[in-house]
């Protein structure tokens, strides 16, 4: 009770901003007046009014609000959306956001626009960011180019601590990034970094060359992102130097960036892991949808087929122990769960690309016995419990209840120490192969394991139940 309470006073403290920015924005005060009111609150919030409003208010934000926030303010939505409120002005003024937006969200806009009207905008930005797009664009997608932005502020290895700061002063007005500090000599060939704090307090008679970080990490452009996602995440900096094959510095791979990547990778993996071919949204069409899902449906649907085909086969043992049937979803559900367990641990582990063959083998060997541990509790929990249940409530005697319970038991050890195995082979096999591990999908672990439960289960109770404690019949 008291936490709901600290809950609802917390929100009841929070600041309603779309609120208060839209009753701004609807204001009747001189259009400087309600500008200066808008610059006191975050352009994200900003943004999120934009769909609440009317598109002739919107028009009216675009003429009351500078270029630069209006740039900012659209470099907070997604892609799709950006490009839709572009479309409601003037090519020249759209063409000027787009101009100051960072040269890796401009790109993406861009490519949200239909060709015609795109192929007018590009003509119409200003020669330094058409220069700058047309560099990202020359990166493929799933290049760690295409993530760069060129906002950073460089300086020449030969410069003095003045000469340094002087030309730090110079690119600030125009580079926000400046953090950190890229050195690069005459030929613009990567030469290290300086942070901020040791220049700026760094004496007048200092060398530069004692500030400059020369083992500062970095990135070539045209490595692939999930090659190199981890190295960006483990540097922890604020901007890491992208370069050409030739050295040359070309950009900056910001935090933020690397935050956006990350979560882009894992909503990529977490649709593969539920069987999609890619990542859908709301605003999908339906035969998009349907197209991303169809594929590993259709696999499963014959793996599924196979798992039908494969309890016809034991069609006696039911015939004959009806009973077992009403613990078959128990026996596929846990054997499901337990791969798709060792699934997520595997794809996890499968990050660090320094894995050898003796550590991936360990990875197999502890999966099996974390799944034998669990799978000796929980058949000893469920040979006690289902023994009582099948003995008293269906009122069929303690022998043959736990003979039953007996079978279920084993058959839950079995199946979860193979499907523990299943679960990490299968991604370790997709990775040997070069597919992406997350393709081994939960779905797909899932039917498999499916089959190996069916088989363990029917198996053992055709055995010990049928052919041992002949309780047929």
């Amino acid at each position: 009770m008291e936490e709901e309470l600290l809950e609802d006073l917390v929100l009841s403290q929070k600041p309603d901003y779309t609120t208060e920015i839209i009753e701004i924005l609807r204001g009747t005060e001189a259009p400087r007046v309600i500008a200066d009111k808008l610059s006191d609150y975050h352009e994200a919030d900003i943004a999120d009014i934009l769909p609440l409003i009317t598109e002739q208010e919107r028009k009216k934000l675009y003429r009351i609000v500078g270029v630069q926030s209006l740039s900012d303010i659209l470099e907070s939505m997604e892609e799709d959306e950006a490009s839709k409120y572009l479309d409601e002005m003037d090519l020249r003024k759209a063409a000027t956001i787009i101009s100051n937006m960072e040269p890796d969200k401009a790109v993406d806009v861009l490519r949200e626009i239909q060709k015609e009207k795109r192929l007018v905008l590009i003509d119409l930005l200003n020669a330094e960011a058409k220069k700058d797009i047309a560099l990202i664009a020359s990166f493929d997608e799933d290049e760690i180019g295409s993530k760069m932005t060129t906002n950073y502020v460089d300086i020449r290895e030969n410069l003095s601590i003045k000469e340094a700061m002087s030309s730090l002063v110079e690119q600030a007005a125009q580079n926000d990034n400046i953090s950190t500090i890229f050195v690069v000599d005459e030929n613009g060939i990567f030469f290290g970094a300086v942070d901020l704090k040791d220049l700026i307090i760094a004496r007048q008679g200092t060398k530069l060359e004692s500030l400059i970080m020369t083992s500062y990490p970095y990135v070539y452009g045209h490595e692939i992102i999930d090659d190199c996602i981890e190295r960006l995440k483990d540097y922890s900096e604020d901007s890491i130097p992208v370069l050409d094959n030739d050295n040359t510095l070309l950009g900056v791979i910001t935090s933020q960036s690397i935050i956006q990547v990350v979560d882009e990778a894992m909503g990529d993996d977490y649709a593969k892991l539920a069987g999609l071919t890619a990542e859908e949204d709301l605003k999908e069409p339906l035969l998009e949808s349907m197209k991303k899902r169809l594929p590993w449906l259709l696999i499963l649907l014959v793996l599924g087929i196979g798992v039908s085909s494969v309890v016809g086969i034991f069609e006696k043992v039911v015939a004959e122990l009806t009973i077992i049937m009403a613990f078959q979803s128990l026996i596929l559900d846990m054997a499901g769960n337990v791969g798709t367990q060792s699934l997520a641990v595997t794809i996890r582990v499968l990050m660090d690309e320094t894995l050898t063959a003796k550590q991936k083998f360990g990875l197999v060997g502890k999966e099996m016995r974390v799944g034998l541990s669990n799978g000796l509790l929980l058949g000893i929990i469920s040979f006690l419990f289902v023994g009582l249940y099948i003995s008293l409530i269906k009122g069929r005697g303690f022998a043959f209840g736990y003979s039953v319970s007996a079978c279920i038991g084993a058959s839950l050890v079995v199946a979860m120490v193979i499907s523990s195995a299943v679960g990490t082979l299968i991604p370790l096999f997709f990775n040997k192969i070069k597919v992406d591990p997350a393709v081994a999908s939960g779905p797909l672990i899932t039917t498999i394991n499916d089959l190996v439960a069916v088989v363990t289960y029917y198996g053992l109770s055709w055995i010990l139940l049928i052919e041992v404690f002949h309780l047929g019949g």
